[in-house]
């Protein structure tokens, strides 16, 4: 019965951890995307590549990283513990900054890619009817490119699913707290308990299958229209 408490718990807590990173990208991916799909200056390869840095660079190397900048004893862990209340490491709150981070080019490529296949043209029309492009964005961009929107953060959900090395690294490993269903699984490996093993590793196929079954079918929709991601 304990068994069975720890893994709902742990699969809970991957529940939120997943679905608020993705609400936090939306908040921050949808401008982002919508400023560098029409951004032409000279930085914007570095830029690009920045926002692509997590695809490359692995895990626990950005946890080290975070650790190191956000460490009590420096301005922004000091910063940190002001804002949220409590130290960044071994907090629900640090592996979600860290989680989105992590997924950030995960949702906001696609939407760069579905931004510039229709801002140019929408935009131009829109001016000539006198519509401003804050109003365009917002009533005409987002409508149009609403699928290529659920894609991305379907995308960003089921990767945040499967995080291990970043959320290890940061939030170690608190029942409750910080043990995602990834680091449950490795721990009951680590301990030869293989049926349980088995089925956190099932929960986490099904939900990624079932989350990459909706978004190759947003996609393959978007497409049709004349939208893709």
């Amino acid at each position: 019965m304990g068994e069975l408490s720890n893994h709902w718990q742990a699969i809970w807590l991957t529940l939120q951890l997943a679905l608020f990173t993705v609400l936090i990208l939306l908040l921050l991916g949808l401008p982002l995307a919508w400023w560098l799909s029409n951004y032409q200056g000279r930085f914007k390869s570095f830029f690009e590549a920045l926002i692509a840095l997590p695809l490359v660079l692995p895990p626990t190397v950005l946890g080290f990283y975070l650790l190191t900048a956000f460490s009590p004893d420096t301005f922004l862990g000091g910063l940190w513990v002001s804002i949220v209340g409590n130290q960044f490491v071994f907090s629900f709150a640090g592996i979600l900054f860290g989680s989105v981070i992590y997924s950030l080019p995960f949702v906001v490529q696609p939407l760069v890619a579905a931004f510039s296949q229709t801002a140019k043209q929408v935009i131009v029309t829109a001016s000539t009817l006198g519509i401003r492009p804050i109003k365009s964005f917002f009533y005409i961009i987002l409508p149009m490119t609403k699928n290529s929107i659920i894609a991305a953060a379907t995308l960003g959900f089921a990767h945040t699913l499967g995080e291990f090395g970043l959320v290890l690294m940061i939030g170690g490993n608190i029942p409750g707290s910080t043990q995602v269903v990834s680091i449950a699984l490795f721990n009951h490996v680590e301990s030869l308990q293989y049926d349980a093993a088995h089925q956190l590793a099932l929960i986490l196929l099904a939900t990624s299958v079932i989350s990459l079954t909706l978004l190759y079918r947003f996609n393959r929709h978007t497409k049709s229209v004349g939208v893709g991601v």
